[in-house]
Order: C-alpha cells, then sequence, then structure tokens
C-alpha cells in the first residue's frame, strides 16, 4: 500500500513538473514575451475556459503592439467569444498590432455593425482606425 501511494505521489509530481515546463518553455528564436511568457501561450489562453483567463490574454497580446501580429488569426477567432468581456480587449488588441491585423478588418468592420454590446462595437470600429481607417469610409 506504502508503495503504490509512493508511486501515485511520484507520478503526480512528475505530472506537475513537466506541466510547469510546459508553462516555462523557451519562446522560439524571436518570439515576443509579456508578462515571462512567449506569445505562443497567451494565443493558447485565448481559448481557455476561464474568461479571466481569455481576457488576460488578450491584454497581454496588446500590450506587446506590433509584435503580437502571429496572434491575428487567434485574436479574429475570439472575436465570436460568448462573452463581451473577451470580445472587448480582443479588438483592443487587434488595435494595438495595427495594420499588421489586416486581416481582421472585415470581421471587425461586422462587429462594428452587429455586437450587441456597445463598447465592443466601439472597440472594433477604434480598432479599424488603427488598422485601416480608410475601411471605415468604405461603408
Amino acid at each position: 500500500m506504502l508503495y503504490r501511494s509512493l508511486g501515485v505521489l511520484v507520478a503526480t509530481a512528475a505530472l506537475a513538473v513537466t506541466g510547469l515546463a510546459a508553462q516555462t518553455a523557451t519562446p522560439a528564436k524571436n518570439e515576443p514575451v509579456s508578462s515571462g511568457r512567449p506569445l505562443s501561450a497567451w494565443i493558447a489562453d485565448l481559448k481557455a475556459p476561464a474568461p479571466q483567463s481569455r481576457n488576460a490574454a488578450a491584454y497581454e497580446i496588446a500590450g506587446l503592439g506590433p509584435a503580437g501580429a502571429p496572434a491575428v488569426p487567434a485574436l479574429i477567432a475570439a472575436l465570436d467569444d460568448e462573452l463581451a468581456v473577451v470580445r472587448f480587449p480582443v479588438t483592443v488588441a487587434l488595435g494595438e498590432i495595427g495594420p499588421a491585423a489586416e486581416a481582421a478588418v472585415p470581421r471587425l468592420l461586422q462587429v462594428m455593425e452587429e455586437d450587441i454590446n456597445d463598447e465592443v462595437a466601439a472597440g472594433a470600429k477604434r480598432a479599424i482606425k488603427h488598422i485601416k481607417p480608410e475601411a471605415l469610409s468604405q461603408q
């Protein structure tokens, strides 16, 4: 019984260390880092179960500015999040990335017109102004 308990304990510790290593893995060469975590970790967090994690990920990516450009496809997908508390910082992140987020403009235009949350819709408009302002005059 003691040996079985120790085996479970060792296995649990090994899994914990492996998980910790995955979270603190060194970023790929030239991958931007925010709050000690690589951009790829923040991108993964955009799909986290907890809305607080998704919200934080969007704000961390926003803080990277144009260096967050590799996150654009994931941010576009996150514009479909069910919660405004996630969609809003996604618009902030896309705006902070700027022209490199041009692929998001069609979806942002849709969000601007259709989102039931006024803050999210306004955030989408602000993002477009930072990414491709002329897209607003084509409306």
